[in-house]
């Protein structure tokens, strides 16, 4: 939610981490993030919920990925 909120918003991606345990927001505006960026007109519960957990492995795994650190790879993947 976060990521996709900031997203939104037009936020660099590329410094912002996730921390562990913060909150953000309410439960109805974290659906509707879901709601807009799962690519499904009127998704099932079940939808969403594989949509949320393969958005959140994936972002996980760039977080913890050194070619995703920009202090690694310093401006060589601007945006990527």
């Amino acid at each position: 939610f976060q990521y996709l909120k900031r997203y939104d918003q037009g936020y660099n991606l590329d410094k912002f981490w996730y921390e562990a345990h913060s909150v953000e927001g309410s439960p109805a505006e974290c659906l509707q993030q879901f709601l807009l960026h799962c690519g499904i007109t009127d998704p099932s519960w079940s939808e969403l919920r594989n949509f949320t957990w393969f958005l959140n492995v994936q972002l996980r795994d760039c977080e913890a990925s050194v070619f995703c650190n920009p202090d690694f790879v310093q401006d060589t993947l601007q945006g990527f």
